[in-house]
């Protein structure tokens, strides 16, 4: 079995009985050692702000600033997992750290924790975190497309409500716009709930994004899935989306397409594709629908993508239901790709020579995450990228 979370709860699994939304609190710890209950903040943020074309994401192979990312703090989702999946982050930022800064944020009762484990290596900042799913929760960092003035930032914010209010994250919820402030940056809110990990950005003004984390009534009740589109490609300054179907209900995330496809380029889709001999499964049936959709999608050139598989490993060090074996949640960071191992040593192999490939220049770096891999995430989940503003 998994070092999963004992609890029963993970990034994967379904809460049974979860309270409404006005029941939810944060537990915040006083410098007194007391605890004491926060009500979340309103659950429909401020009116939308527009984009208009004045910003843009870049691709994710793109030079970055910093990484962000997220130190667990609840018992509740991890049980006696909560060590080992907090000693797995540390080990992410740090190994990111070489290659470009780190800031890591934390609860102000584990700022102290976080940095014993990361030392100086790593920046560790104050905000109310309540999990490390960074890519869910942070915002989507976008640079100025204004030719004539200086190059900017801004912090495009999806609206998080823990995966169609599924787990409770009221401090979560809330980091979009404190990192803008923290960043001194304007936010700017799509007015669509969802997840940073539901979008893959190829930079070039085309998004992918499965309808099942989208066109949802777990986020986005009413709406339908043109407006969603609209909503997301003016937050992202793009003009494309590829839709796949995805899967709705049988994961937490309703199937991020972090874990589906994975743009390589503005011509090149990876696929995450299941080890030769693996059971058909609703899972694989859903991979094999993606791939017919991609393999009949078109570049900006009218030239139909290139794909790409990486295998996932036939063996795997640990096994249980929610266990994410998937390559496809690597992360992009300069000068290198951050990749899982699982431990099966020809299918680890085959997946980094792999990534070399596709990103060329960059050196592959393959860690052992699997007690974040039991609670359903990887690297790339765990991650967000602020893009550096100059050459």
């Amino acid at each position: 079995m998994s070092p999963g979370p004992s609890s029963g709860i993970s990034r994967r699994q379904f809460l049974v009985g979860l309270p409404t939304a006005a029941a939810l609190a944060t537990l915040v710890v006083r410098g007194d050692g007391r605890a004491e209950a926060v009500a979340p903040p309103d659950l429909a943020p401020a009116d939308p702000t527009a984009n208009h074309g004045r910003w843009h994401m870049p691709a994710e192979e793109s030079r970055h600033e910093r990484t962000w990312m997220c130190w667990p703090s609840g018992r509740d989702i991890w049980g006696r997992a909560l060590p080992e999946v907090q000693a797995t982050i540390a080990s992410i930022a740090l190994t990111i750290a070489p290659f470009e800064p780190v800031t890591l944020l934390a609860r102000p009762e584990q700022v102290r924790t976080a940095r014993d484990r990361v030392g100086a290596d790593v920046e560790v900042r104050e905000a109310p975190v309540d999990d490390l799913w960074g890519r869910d929760t942070l915002p989507c960092f976008l640079v100025s497309t204004d030719p004539a003035a200086p190059r900017s930032l801004a912090a495009g914010r999806v609206r998080f409500n823990g995966w169609g209010d599924k787990q409770r994250h009221a401090g979560d919820r809330r980091l979009a716009g404190i990192v803008a402030k923290m960043s001194g940056i304007e936010l700017v809110d799509s007015g669509i709930v969802g997840e940073g990990g539901g979008l893959e950005i190829d930079g070039d003004g085309t998004v992918l994004a499965a309808e099942s984390s989208w066109v949802n009534e777990n986020r986005n009740p009413g709406r339908s899935r043109a407006d969603i589109e609209a909503a997301l490609l003016d937050l992202l300054g793009a003009d494309r989306l590829l839709w796949v179907d995805g899967l709705a209900g049988k994961d937490i995330t309703d199937d991020h397409i972090d874990s589906q496809a994975r743009f390589a380029g503005p011509t090149t889709i990876v696929l995450d594709r299941a080890a030769s001999g693996a059971r058909d499964d609703v899972w694989s049936r859903t991979a094999a629908k993606t791939r017919v959709r991609l393999g009949a999608a078109h570049t900006r050139d009218a030239k139909p993508y290139t794909i790409i598989d990486l295998v996932q490993p036939e063996r795997v060090r640990h096994t249980g239901a929610n266990f994410l074996a998937t390559y496809l949640n690597y992360y992009v960071c300069n000068g290198a790709v951050i990749a899982p191992s699982f431990g099966d040593p020809r299918a680890d192999d085959r997946a980094s020579a792999r990534l070399a490939e596709l990103f060329p220049g960059r050196r592959v770096v393959q860690l052992d995450i699997d007690p974040v891999a039991a609670g359903g995430g990887g690297i790339h989940c765990a991650t967000q990228q602020q893009p550096a503003l100059g050459n």
